[in-house]
């Protein structure tokens, strides 16, 4: 199955955070057929400092969707994501997104659609974030 996913970050170098996720996606999700060139942009959604900075990779996977989830998840936690200080950030800040190192989002996962707790597949905002459009676009896929 071919699984399409979105990482990005705004904390830390992240060059070398993308590099380590397209790394840790082939070892945990399968191997990265292709992947866009790294994109920055403003916060989405949020106030914050520093840019992101987004990529789009296309990987080759044997797992289930719930699977690929649990896979990223564990990327992004590795790679520094605490969920529980974003919680902390969003409350006192009153924003509905906090920075973070590392964040991978499944895109699409072939034409299956998904809509369960926690997981929806396609992404339900894929039309309204061009920091997610303009990768796709690289890959043919928008």
């Amino acid at each position: 199955m071919r699984v399409t996913l979105i990482a990005g970050g705004n904390v830390g170098d992240m060059a070398a955070n993308l590099r380590r996720a397209q790394a840790m996606i082939n070892d945990l999700v399968g191997p990265v057929m292709r992947c866009s060139h790294r994109y920055e942009s403003e916060p989405w959604g949020f106030e914050a400092q520093q840019l992101f900075s987004n990529q789009a990779m296309i990987a080759d996977t044997d797992l289930t969707p719930r699977e690929v989830l649990a896979a990223v998840q564990k990327i992004e936690t590795v790679l520094g994501r605490d969920r529980e200080a974003e919680e902390m950030e969003k409350q006192r800040t009153g924003q509905a997104y906090a920075s973070r190192p590392m964040d991978i989002d499944i895109l699409y996962y072939d034409d299956i659609v998904v809509n369960e707790e926690g997981l929806q597949i396609p992404h339900p905002r894929i039309e309204e974030r061009d920091f997610v459009l303009a990768p796709l676009r690289e890959l043919g896929l928008r």
